[in-house]
Order: structure tokens, then sequence, then C-alpha cells
């Protein structure tokens, strides 16, 4: 599986029932399915790696990611 190397800040989007994701320097928008505790604060700046996942959401946001590894 492919790796992605994203660094970006943490948002929280209060959309149906809320989650956590990461818009990158570029603007992309990433939604990591298993966020760790440790990043989930609003504005945070990290570093993650992360795969693309097959996952399936009512959220319309983001590119489902899962995290592999991360740094903050």
């Amino acid at each position: 599986m492919k790796k992605i190397r994203i660094q970006g800040t943490v948002t929280y989007q209060n959309l149906g029932t809320g989650f956590w994701g990461i818009i990158d320097e570029k603007g992309n928008e990433w939604r990591p399915v298993n966020m760790p505790e440790q990043l989930k604060k609003e504005g945070k700046k990290v570093t993650v790696t992360a795969h693309e996942s097959d996952e399936m959401s009512i959220f319309m946001w983001g590119t489902p990611v899962e995290i592999v590894r991360f740094h903050t």
C-alpha cells in the first residue's frame, strides 16, 4: 500500500456527529479513520504517515486515511 506523508493542521468538523480531520499545507482535506487521541486538538500542527482507506462513511469531507505513525 502506498504511504502518504501529510503535514498540516488538525481541525474538528462539526458535521453530523462530528469528526476530526487534517488540512494540509496545500488545502487538501484528510479524514483519518483512526485519529490518535494525542492529535485531537483544534489547530495542532502535525506530520503523519498514512495510507488511503477504503472505509465508507456518511461524511462527505476529505480523503479517508489510516494513520500509521505521527509526529507533533
